[in-house]
């Protein structure tokens, strides 16, 4: 039987907090495995479920935060994104309200306002995928 060989599947959010009216700025996850840094939140789809629907239950699994979908960013493709395999994500952004709390492989979470994003410190083509939205909002 034909077995085919093709990238992994996943998907990335761009969370956008709100207070009311009043924008808190973006959340990103300290990741408990390797590697090791900071992420926007996110994983692989599962067989059976959409991209819109398992960037929703990364959301709400990795920062306890109910997520509505406002765009696509894009996919993000480059075979080295990811050093452990090639992995292609598709890439939404959110808005959510509330207080996000670390779950599922997040070590901690934090709500970053745009002009204090430690890009340093982002894993993966976090660090690009930010500077696009910002490029783009």
């Amino acid at each position: 039987m034909f077995e085919p060989k093709t990238p992994y599947l996943a998907v990335d959010g761009i969370v956008r907090v709100w207070e009311g009216k009043r924008f808190k700025g973006i959340v990103l996850i300290e990741r408990h495995y390797e590697p090791l840094g900071y992420a926007l939140p996110g994983g692989f789809v599962e067989v059976g479920e959409t991209v819109e629907e398992a960037v929703l239950r990364e959301v709400k699994e990795e920062t306890g935060l109910e997520g509505r979908i406002i765009k696509l960013l894009g996919v993000y493709s480059e075979p080295s994104r990811d050093p452990r395999f090639h992995v292609v994500s598709v890439v939404f952004v959110l808005d959510a309200e509330g207080t996000p709390k670390a779950g599922d492989d997040a070590k901690s979470v934090h709500i970053f306002p745009l002009e204090e994003i430690p890009f340093e410190k982002l894993v993966f083509d976090h660090a690009r995928i930010i500077m696009d939205y910002l490029l783009v909002q």
